[in-house]
């Protein structure tokens, strides 16, 4: 009897170091690995300024609010409501950057994360002073409301990005406005 307790210390022991000796377990970052792809950048005739205007607009023109912006960076929002208890919000990322010099074009780079919410509810009891007996707490009150954040991700779908750079590009300098009007059309049609 008496070696069964050194015997289970020393299992144990073994087993811990096993457990050591492992690689850690690997994250699921399979989608987060640098990969060569165009999804979430494109070449546009004209400076960054230019190009990053028509982004610009291209956004304004979908519901984006502008938060930040200069004249190579913006950042724009947008919220849906898609039932009464959820709330998505998408926060556009846009940088434009000149490509080499005497080129006359620009790299757009766009990505948009999406933030998920849901409505959470806690009611407040009222307390009510009772003479000679103290406090007394009812459960009456109000209910208030917040948001809490159960989600947010790096919108990863193509065809969203590609929607979004033919938009920019419709808004382009080099493009008339019926371009534009062609664009809108077909991302109604859809």
């Amino acid at each position: 009897m008496s070696n069964f307790p050194r015997f289970f210390a020393a299992s144990l022991s073994a087993l811990f170091l096993a457990g050591c000796s492992a690689p850690p377990p690997r994250a699921n970052i399979e989608s987060g690995e640098f990969v060569s792809t165009d999804m979430y950048s494109r070449a546009l005739p004209g400076t960054n300024v230019s190009a990053c205007e028509a982004a610009r607009r291209a956004l304004l023109s979908q519901g984006y609010v502008m938060r930040d912006m200069n004249a190579s960076q913006i950042n724009a929002l947008k919220k849906f409501q898609p039932t009464a208890d959820r709330h998505v919000q998408v926060e556009f990322h846009v940088v434009c950057e000149p490509n080499a010099d005497g080129s006359n074009s620009a790299t757009v780079f766009a990505n948009a994360v999406r933030d998920t919410y849901t409505v959470k509810k806690s009611s407040n009891s009222a307390s009510i002073g009772v003479g000679a007996v103290g406090s007394l707490s009812l459960p009456f009150g109000t209910t208030d409301d917040s948001l809490v954040k159960v989600g947010s991700e790096t919108i990863q779908a193509r065809s969203f990005y590609d929607r979004f750079f033919e938009m920019v590009e419709a808004y382009t300098d080099e493009n008339p406005p019926a371009a534009v009007g062609r664009v809108l059309d077909d991302e109604h049609s859809h």
